[in-house]
């Protein structure tokens, strides 16, 4: 699997996972257990979208669409 997105935090990434899904794409929400233990530290960079690599061009463009308000 493809690291296709970095999301601000877990909320965004299911966002954008469902989004891919309604595309057809099948994907995968990783960092869900991460966010409960950065305890003090800034909870960033834990949540992200997964994707096969078949899919990458389908869903590198859906998510452009997506930050660039677009859909």
């Amino acid at each position: 699997m493809y690291l296709v997105f970095q999301a601000n935090n877990i909320l965004e990434a299911h966002i954008v996972a469902g989004m891919l899904k309604n595309n057809g794409i099948d994907c995968h929400v990783g960092g869900h257990y991460l966010q409960g233990a950065v305890g003090d530290l800034p909870a960033t960079d834990f949540a992200h979208v997964f994707v096969d690599d078949a899919d990458i061009k389908m869903a590198e463009q859906l998510i452009k669409d997506y930050e660039n308000d677009t859909l």
